[in-house]
């Protein structure tokens, strides 16, 4: 039996909105131009989100005093990373993963703008 994927229709949402962006921008600026960007995109598609939303983390079931603040908290469960680099590397994929866990969200996507010559991007699941 086939496993359902976490989110579907919305990471596809999420998706389309990078996808727009990046064939607009392309690759070469800094991270804060495609998250403005991508905020807006998001406000034209009608995508729910928060910007670098406060959101708590946890050890070993209690709170931490320090919090962590994703670019994009989307449809309040998927959180958005964004990167402005050559490629994706390690450290990038184990910060969402981390995230995803210390938050106790199920979904991540992780998505580079700089990398040419088209965007780049993978989903983490927890």
């Amino acid at each position: 039996m086939a496993k359902e994927m976490l989110f579907k229709e919305e990471s596809y949402r999420i998706m389309g909105a990078c996808f727009e962006v990046y064939n607009e921008l392309g690759s070469g600026f800094l991270e804060a131009v495609y998250q403005e960007a991508l905020r807006r995109e998001f406000q034209a598609q009608g995508i729910p989100f928060r910007e670098k939303p406060e959101i708590e983390l946890y050890y070993k079931g209690t709170r931490l005093d320090q919090t962590y603040q994703p670019d994009f908290l989307c449809y309040d469960q998927i959180i958005v990373e964004l990167k402005a680099a050559k490629a994706l590397a390690d450290d990038h994929r184990a910060q969402t993963i981390n995230y995803l866990k210390a938050t106790r969200r199920r979904l991540g996507l992780l998505v580079n703008f700089g990398h040419h010559p088209k965007l780049e991007s993978e989903r983490f699941a927890n």
